[in-house]
């Protein structure tokens, strides 16, 4: 009776222990050559924006925003070409606001390499007064010669002395040769003076109109230089200019 009792016990636990290993074989995964990879499950934190994740800081709405575009630059009211005398021809059909920006662009870019301002002007010329101020005082520092009526009292004694010897009177001939003679003489020297006067004041009123014609010829280089590079820097920005 105990040994039947005994057997039953023992089925009892090989039932017992058969079904526990069935439970843990379907609960382990199968990792043989047929068993299919695991999936993975995200969690739900993966998924979840780096501004949402707790504990950051919120995103800052400027950060991701366009900065606003600048606004554009208003054209100069003026033509630089024009100014100059020039005419520029877009030849990338550019607009006519932005041909007056590259015009105005390279005549300051210009204007600072060279150091010309076009907008002085040309140098004018002496004026009538300058003249007439240059030529009184080339004439007043004019050399002056001197002792012209004792050279011509010497002479005409000389001569009045001969023709008195003739009528027999040598010493009144002499006397009026003298008188005529210094008469003579500072007439010859008052001519003289005068001369050389006006040719100093000649010379003053063309040295002037030389220095003028002078800075005239370097503004007009100067003007040509200016000229030559505004139309490379328009040409290089897109234009023809003439």
């Amino acid at each position: 009776m105990k040994h039947a009792w005994f057997q039953v016990l023992s089925v009892l636990l090989l039932l017992l222990i058969s079904g526990a290993c069935k439970k843990s074989s379907s609960g382990s995964p199968d990792t043989g050559a047929g068993a299919s990879p695991s999936t993975t499950v995200n969690s739900p934190s993966a998924t979840v924006p780096p501004a949402a994740v707790p504990g950051s800081a919120p995103a800052s709405p400027s950060a991701s925003a366009p900065a606003p575009a600048a606004p554009a630059t208003p054209p100069p009211p003026f033509s630089a070409a024009q100014k100059l005398g020039m005419f520029a021809y877009a030849k990338n059909n550019q607009s006519s606001d932005q041909q007056l920006r590259d015009e105005y662009d390279c005549y300051n870019s210009v204007q600072q390499q060279t150091g010309v301002d076009p907008s002085v002007g040309p140098p004018s010329g002496p004026s009538a007064a300058d003249v007439q101020a240059a030529q009184q005082q080339a004439a007043a520092n004019a050399p002056q010669g001197e002792g012209g009526g004792v050279r011509g009292a010497a002479r005409g004694a000389v001569g009045g002395a001969a023709l008195g010897a003739i009528t027999g009177n040598a010493g009144r001939g002499a006397a009026v040769g003298s008188v005529v003679g210094t008469v003579r003489g500072r007439r010859r020297q008052n001519a003289a003076n005068e001369q050389s006067k006006a040719d100093a004041a000649q010379s003053a009123a063309a040295q002037a109109q030389e220095q003028a014609n002078q800075a005239k010829a370097a503004y007009n280089m100067q003007m040509s230089t200016f000229k030559r590079g505004f139309s490379a820097c328009m040409e290089a920005r897109g234009y023809s200019v003439k």
